[in-house]
């Protein structure tokens, strides 16, 4: 099989266009989206009666915000790089532990 004309043979250059742009997005949305969830929790648990499960509900959601905050930062910033690397393992478990953990917090403020 013949190489087209010239292909030296390697892998071509990567082209990012706009995908880190788009996954930069996806983050910002997401970060977005855990903002409003502990905002809500926090609401929820000074207009719903105040008990203790709802403020350290509340209060574990925001720290579980801070963390994703943290999280999506530091993948922005990688994304600014010329080739962008993967997302580590760790951040990857990370931003899904903190989207579970958020989720957890929501049903101890509605509780």
């Amino acid at each position: 099989m013949a190489t087209p004309p010239g292909d030296s043979g390697g892998a071509p250059a990567r082209d990012p266009g706009l995908q880190p742009e788009r996954t930069r997005l996806a983050w910002r949305r997401t970060t977005l989206s855990c903002t409003v969830v502990a905002v809500l929790a926090a609401r929820q648990a000074v207009h719903g009666g105040a008990t203790a499960a709802g403020i350290a509900g509340a209060a574990l959601s925001a720290l579980v915000w801070l963390a994703f905050l943290g999280v999506a930062h530091r993948r922005t910033l990688a994304l600014d790089a010329a080739a962008p690397g993967p997302l580590p393992a760790r951040a990857a478990i990370a931003a899904a532990g903190c989207t579970i953990l958020l989720a957890l917090f929501a049903v101890a403020v509605l509780a």
